[in-house]
């Protein structure tokens, strides 16, 4: 039996609409790619053996937002932590960070690669690099206000070079 005319839409409508939802979704990807590439090309990897991390608990973040702690790189004794923001991959990321016990996945980012600054953006990884994941401070609230303002010229140079988008 051949489908036409009012058969054949009916069939191919659910193809179209999550062909124009992948399309969409699509542009997302491509742009995360493209400001993971300009951080990787201005900022150097580098390991951080059992990195900080929880989930809540910090200014800015919700109840279930995980987050990393990495040291500033202005004041070597400072901390800065930074939200995982959700999108499609992180969950990976969300399921062995922040709990605070050890078990099989939180061993799998035991050592965790790292490129950025994190007072702006960066980019986490497992040695490899895999499980790429695009970090980024929101430059409405005030913790990250505060953290652009206590950088160096040199570190937002670097910081615009890498495409990151910083006021002030």
């Amino acid at each position: 039996m051949i489908l036409t005319g009012r058969w054949s839409m009916w069939f191919l409508l659910p193809l179209a609409l999550y062909a124009l939802y992948r399309t969409l979704l699509q542009r997302q990807y491509i742009v995360a790619a493209l400001q993971t590439r300009r951080i990787l090309k201005v900022y150097p990897w580098q390991a951080r053996t059992t990195p900080e991390s929880g989930i809540g608990q910090i200014p800015g973040a919700k109840s279930g937002d995980v987050w990393l702690a990495f040291p500033d790189p202005d004041q070597p004794d400072g901390v800065v932590r930074v939200i995982l923001h959700g999108h499609a991959r992180s969950v990976w990321w969300r399921r062995r960070l922040g709990r605070g016990y050890e078990t099989e996945k939180t061993s799998q980012v035991a050592e965790v690669w790292f490129a950025g600054d994190p007072r702006f953006a960066g980019v986490v990884a497992v040695p490899g690099p895999r499980r790429l994941f695009l970090l980024y401070q929101l430059s409405s609230g005030n913790a990250s206000a505060e953290t652009e303002r206590n950088a160096s010229p040199e570190a937002v140079v670097l910081a615009r070079r890498a495409g990151v988008r910083v006021t002030g």
